[in-house]
């Protein structure tokens, strides 16, 4: 008790062991980093956001879906039997931030892609509690009455490349086009082929009109849907 109360009193004491600690604590979790080739697993299946789902990424962040809903499954037996494969570091490579969050108001949206029809995500988006009862979410009814607004797209593209996103030349140049041809399917043969997995449909249920509702339901329908886990083998060599 007297050795406590001695470095609580002591101001230059209780710094400079807080330090050490803090010191200590920090090796612990950086050192093994150095022994590791790359932090990151190779997986096949992820790759950089169409600009279509990267606007709806935007929107997603924007009305700050990521405070109730995470985007990581962990690693445990509960989690995986009820939102599917834990996640792993290659899915979120390319998110500037990454949306894993740290609470759950609402479910896990790791692996929600697929799992619902656009129509239900719609519904769902403009009023929660009618197809979930129980649901404390607000609607967004608005998204579908909002044109998206993509004028800047490429640059988006573009300035993403600067912190390592692999969008080449092509994908920069017909951002545009590509975020078109997603939202309509006319023409989608070679954003298809620019983006693997993706896919091109009219996402908001109204074909006159590129809104916010076709980026985010798009954004929404890829989540976890890059990555074939039924022939992922984890690198256990590490």
């Amino acid at each position: 008790m007297i050795k406590h109360e001695k470095i609580e009193t002591n101001a230059t004491l209780l710094l400079i062991l807080s330090f050490l600690v803090v010191t200590i604590g920090g090796l612990v979790q950086i050192t093994p980093l150095f022994y590791l080739q790359n932090t990151i697993e190779k997986v096949a299946g992820p790759r950089p956001y169409t600009p279509l789902e990267l606007a709806g990424r935007n929107i997603y962040v924007r009305e700050g879906c990521y405070l109730c809903h995470s985007q990581m499954i962990r690693p445990f037996r509960d989690e995986v039997e009820r939102y599917g494969h834990y996640s792993l570091a290659a899915e979120s490579q390319y998110d500037h931030p990454f949306q894993w969050g740290s609470k759950r108001t609402g479910p896990d949206l790791a692996r929600v892609g697929g799992k619902y029809s656009d129509e239900w995500q719609r519904q769902h988006l403009a009023d929660p509690r009618s197809v979930v009862p129980e649901s404390v979410m607000p609607g967004y009814a608005f998204l579908a009455g909002k044109d998206l607004d993509y004028r800047n797209i490429g640059n988006h593209l573009k300035t993403l490349t600067l912190v390592g996103v692999p969008y080449d030349k092509g994908q920069i140049d017909n951002a545009a086009a590509d975020l078109q041809a997603q939202a309509t399917g006319d023409n989608a043969d070679a954003m298809l082929k620019r983006y693997p997995k993706s896919q091109a449909r009219d996402y908001d249920g109204d074909p006159k009109r590129i809104t916010e509702m076709d980026a985010l339901v798009s954004y929404l329908q890829m989540l976890g849907t890059l990555v074939d886990f039924s022939t992922f083998k984890p690198d256990v060599s590490r």
